[in-house]
């Protein structure tokens, strides 16, 4: 992370304004010009929109260091391109600064329009991005790009990312310019498998032939060498073209008491499911002489399924173990409830043995039966995670199955404890999966409906094979695990975990920390990782991760 930096000359104008937004306390039903746009923008205006110079132009004109500096206490890494610094991101690339007469030069090449309005929609409820809305309206006007800001409500799945019917002319099946999203990738496929004309997600981006071809090719090994020799020319296309605007790496906030012992184990990316250790970690006993960790993440009105969000609660994450672990950094993997594994050199077959005496909370045994269950389960769930959805495409005999014209996916065999997996085609990110979609019961979900897999009663109390199980929740109020003392890789040091509710955003962890009821938490919130620096007894840690946050432009005419 980048040492803070004092805001340009230039920037400080547009931060005294934004400070005048954000001292009126605002919601964010209060955004200046919130309200819907009546009338769309005009055909001649969104095809303009839809070219690289009108991109380019956009992220010209916003001083991303100076917003950085002046509303998030110098706690993000302005971004050039869509993927996150890395090895998958080559060195010497444009860095598109801010630059308002080269952004006003592009756009007068173009013909822009400046009476044109547009509708810039956003979903997050923080002042942070009301904040945000504020300055990029001002800095877009300054070089005669209108924007209304529009914070969108209810199903923002279907309003944001709804894909037309033709994916190269449409009209498009959403009714914004631009969005204002993030993308948290699990794997660097994700950053880019979004632009694909096959992506069921792609509102914004019409079909580009150069574009996918480079694509494709991300796809096309298992060998890390070659996938990042191939994702170097992606992003090198996409820091020239700018199919949509990168804004700001952002990294996510660890928050830790001081009476926490992780015993040494590392941090990595919260988001997702990694090898954190928490069986090994303690905190201060209490007057009883237990072990009590205090955190947020509890289930609100069910927990989470493990199937589109694997990681993002802390309840899922101590519930459930999985057949091999990822390395904090999400690169290397190793044997978890499978003793071992090994990967075929052609990439296309993983043959997994699992561990014997294992068993689920309710003390039934874990077996490769229970893993081909999960795998079949999960390839006809709805809005399964991306990397997950990959990997079961690509499963020999996926499409006979998901169509219902097999009983079974025929790459999926057992003998044993054997658990073997054939792919018709090589999934650079099949390990990936492995490590984060977790075997479930079969004999608790085998008469579950994968279409409504969230309505599941067993969702209501889930048994699961990780170091802390169930003890007693109360939706919407508390959830507490104990120890599982047969956990197969030993006793937990904690007695219990004590969460309480909360989903993606807490609001309630600032209250909480001051409290004292936070030993542990992660939040992506900019404004609570600067307030919790304050609090005594407790410690924030910056983790970079691949989150990025960007402007989606929709280059589909609407109808």
């Amino acid at each position: 992370m980048r040492s803070k930096r004092f805001k340009s000359v230039v920037a400080t104008a547009a931060i005294s304004t934004l400070a005048l937004v954000g001292c009126a306390s605002q919601g964010p039903e209060e955004t200046p010009g919130s309200e819907q746009i009546s009338e769309g923008t005009d055909s001649d205006a969104r095809s303009l929109a839809a070219t690289p110079e009108f991109r380019q132009a956009l992220k010209l004109a916003i001083d991303m260091e100076g917003i950085i500096d002046g509303i998030m206490d110098g706690k993000a890494d302005a971004a050039n391109a869509v993927m996150a610094p890395g090895p998958f991101k080559p060195e010497g690339l444009e860095d598109w600064s801010y630059d308002p007469d080269a952004a006003k030069a592009l756009l007068e090449g173009i013909g822009w329009d400046e009476s044109v309005n547009l509708d810039l929609v956003y979903y997050y409820g923080d002042q942070a991005t009301v904040d945000f809305m504020a300055a990029v309206q001002q800095y877009l006007s300054q070089v005669g790009v209108q924007v209304t800001p529009r914070k969108l409500e209810g199903d923002l799945a279907t309003q944001l990312w709804t894909s037309p019917g033709d994916k190269v002319n449409g009209p498009s099946a959403v009714d914004w310019d631009i969005a204002y999203a993030a993308v948290a990738a699990l794997s660097p496929h994700e950053y880019y498998d979004r632009f694909l004309s096959t992506y069921p997600g792609n509102s914004y981006w019409a079909l580009d032939d150069e574009f996918e071809t480079l694509i494709d090719a991300t796809a096309a090994t298992a060998d890390v060498d070659e996938q990042i020799a191939a994702f170097h020319s992606v992003v090198e296309w996409d820091n020239e073209n700018l199919p949509s605007v990168p804004l700001y790496y952002q990294p996510i906030f660890v928050v830790e008491s001081d009476a926490l012992d992780r015993a040494g184990h590392e941090l990595g990316n919260e988001q997702y499911n990694y090898e954190w250790g928490i069986a090994d970690w303690s905190v201060e006993p209490n007057g009883s002489g237990d072990q009590v960790l205090y955190t947020n993440g509890g289930a609100v009105d069910f927990f989470e399924t493990p199937f589109v969000n694997p990681g993002l609660h802390l309840s899922t994450k101590v519930l459930y173990d999985h057949l091999i672990v990822a390395s904090p950094d999400l690169a290397e993997f190793s044997p978890q409830l499978a003793e071992s594994y090994d990967v075929s050199d052609d990439g296309k077959q993983i043959t997994l043995t699992m561990r014997s005496d294992i068993t689920w909370h309710d003390g039934e045994a874990i077996t490769a039966e229970d893993a081909k269950f999960t795998l079949e389960l999960a390839a006809n769930v709805s809005g399964l995670h991306a990397v997950f959805d990959s990997t079961m495409a690509k499963l020999e005999g996926s499409d006979e199955f998901r169509a219902g014209d097999a009983d079974d996916i025929s790459g999926i065999t057992i003998d044993g404890d054997t658990l073997t997996l054939t792919f018709e085609e090589v999934d650079p990110n099949a390990l990936m999966t492995l490590s984060q979609l977790p075997p479930l019961p079969k004999h608790l979900l085998s008469d579950a409906d994968p279409l409504q897999i969230q309505q599941d009663a067993f969702f209501q109390a889930p048994v699961g094979s990780g170091p802390f199980k169930i003890e007693d929740v109360r939706m919407g109020d508390y959830t507490v695990f104990e120890k599982f003392e047969d956990y197969w890789n030993g006793e937990p040091e904690l007695d219990r975990i004590e969460m309480y509710p909360s989903g993606e955003s807490d609001e309630n962890l600032v209250k909480n920390v001051q409290a004292g009821s936070v030993d542990y938490a992660y939040t992506k919130s900019i404004d609570d990782a600067a307030a919790i620096e304050n609090v005594d007894g407790m410690s924030v840690t910056s983790v970079d991760v691949m989150y990025t946050r960007l402007f989606f432009v929709n280059t589909f005419p609407q109808p």
